[in-house]
């Protein structure tokens, strides 16, 4: 496995398999019990093209979580909010994002020539697509994603709302509350009372991949300075799990949606297989354990989602 000690320089142009699933992702299926099911699923993580359906879906996006390295090397997960049409399918293979990450943002300028990884979310239909690649751009324009894989997954763990974003900045401002080492009171609260976070791993070869996360609001707790929560069942292909396997650096990302206050952390993950059952979880008997190294606060005044369905779904 990678030492995730230091952050490292940002490399490279990886490019995962052909198709099918890399040694980590078997592993974790392996030991899950799940090689069958998930092999009917491999070909979903080979190329993939930006057309038709998927096309139309980018283009109607308001909200997408972007995961990458800074320019120290730092993985992080980072919120993109715009007005539709901030992601756009130039061809069947590249993603242009018509917005940046402003300065509170701990990839803000993130260096272009790396592996990064996109999950966009339609929180009123409850429908996601996962697009990973090479960020091939990265300037005061946007950024343009050279895409190796595209895929959806099923809506199940996702909470619906409306996000309203306006129309100008492209990219509504983001402001500094907090950049240190350690999670104050009110980082726990926002954690401890959330529904939905996203999770970006990554792997020397496959690159960086963002997912979402959902569960009844406070699936995810803080004990002792770590979180940890609950890993309920899914679609078996393990791309997270598969990651961790192989390199424990992680980055999470938390947004109040009523309030706009976003909460980044960098830090390292594992996988408890056996860990024990709590009451009102699902039985896999599986958890993940997260270790933050770095945290970072920030505000988004313009943000306003009220809440559609209070429900786990």
């Amino acid at each position: 496995a990678v030492s995730p000690s230091e952050p490292r320089t940002v490399n490279s142009q990886r490019r995962p398999a052909a198709v099918g699933f890399h040694s980590g992702e078997l592993a974790a299926q392996r030991q899950a019990g799940v090689q069958a099911q998930a092999a009917r699923l491999a070909r979903m993580v080979g190329p993939a093209e930006l057309r038709g359906g998927t096309a139309a879906f980018l283009a109607d996006a308001r909200f997408a979580a972007l995961t990458a390295r800074d320019g120290a090397g730092r993985l992080w997960t980072s919120p993109l909010l715009a007005a539709p049409g901030f992601l756009q399918a130039s061809g069947p293979n590249t993603l242009r994002i018509g917005t940046t990450l402003p300065a509170a943002d701990p990839l803000h300028s993130l260096p272009a020539g790396q592996a990064a990884g996109l999950v966009v979310v339609d929180f009123t239909t409850r429908r996601r697509v996962r697009i990973n690649g090479i960020l091939t751009a990265s300037d005061e324009a946007g950024m343009i994603l050279d895409v190796d894989q595209a895929y959806g997954n099923c809506p199940q763990y996702i909470h619906r709302r409306d996000i309203t974003v306006g129309d100008e900045p492209l990219n509504p401002a983001r402001t500094f509350q907090y950049d240190g080492k350690r999670l104050r009171g009110g980082d726990i609260r926002l954690i401890e009372s959330a529904d939905t976070f996203f999770l970006g791993t990554t792997h020397p070869e496959a690159g960086n991949d963002a997912s979402h996360r959902g569960g009844p609001a406070g699936f995810v707790r803080v004990t002792d300075e770590r979180l940890w929560w609950p890993d309920y069942p899914g679609n078996n292909m393990f791309n997270s799990f598969g990651n961790l396997a192989v390199d424990p650096t992680a980055a999470l990302l938390f947004v109040d949606f009523r309030t706009g206050d976003t909460l980044q952390l960098s830090g390292t993950a594992t996988v408890d297989w056996a860990a024990p059952a709590e009451d009102h979880d699902d039985q896999t008997g599986r958890r993940v354990l997260f270790t933050p190294r770095q945290v970072v606060a920030t505000a988004i005044p313009d943000l306003t989602s009220p809440a559609r369905a209070g429900q786990h779904e």
